[in-house]
């Protein structure tokens, strides 16, 4: 218990440090792009760092077989899969920055949760 408040102690006086990493972490957050697709290539969507969706490119193929529910899924299947991706990639930036920072891993930063 004593480590973990030498260690807030610490964190307080670099903090203006910690502000200053955090705003980096943010502006690599949002420059993040991670794609996912769906039926070998016939959906595919992209997202960016702040869990948006930037880009939906379906195949005239899946259009062209008028099968409505498979289109719906095969979105549903890209978009989650590029989400997935998206939120691996935002984990190791956040473990990038714990230990530019000298933090335990694990240990929530403030606005990243």
């Amino acid at each position: 218990m004593f480590k973990e408040i030498g260690a807030l102690m610490g964190l307080m006086k670099n903090l203006p440090k910690i502000q200053e990493e955090l705003a980096r972490q943010q502006q690599v957050m949002g420059q993040l792009v991670a794609e996912g697709e769906a039926g070998a290539g016939l959906v595919r969507i992209k997202v960016n760092g702040h869990l948006q969706v930037t880009s939906v490119q379906i195949n005239l193929e899946a259009i062209q077989g008028g099968d409505r529910e498979l289109l719906e899924d095969l979105v549903k299947s890209a978009t989650n899969v590029a989400l997935a991706k998206m939120r691996q990639l935002m984990a190791e930036e956040t473990q990038k920055t714990m230990g530019s920072l000298g933090l335990p891993a694990g240990m929530p930063l403030p606005g990243m949760g």
